[in-house]
């Protein structure tokens, strides 16, 4: 949880980072709309022989990318009292 959490922008997910124990998740059509697109959904996390561990992360591009992003900075700027 970061300070869009913690001053409770109406954007902000509760939990900005959900972690699924199922191992096919997670999946596009079941996970990219959590907490309606603004969440990173983790899974599949397992011991890698190159790398210390390996994972599966799964985001809305749109939604928690260039839109969503866009109006989390807004909410948090006017919240700031920057804009």
């Amino acid at each position: 949880k970061g300070l869009p959490q913690e001053l409770g922008l109406p954007s902000a997910p509760k939990n900005p980072v959900i972690y699924r124990e199922e191992q096919d998740r997670p999946q596009p059509i079941l996970d990219r709309d959590a907490g309606k697109g603004m969440v990173v959904t983790v899974g599949r996390v397992r011991k890698a022989n190159v790398l210390d561990i390996s994972l599966t992360l799964l985001v809305h591009n749109t939604q928690r990318g260039a839109a969503g992003g866009a109006v989390l900075t807004a909410e948090l700027l006017h919240a700031k009292k920057i804009i």
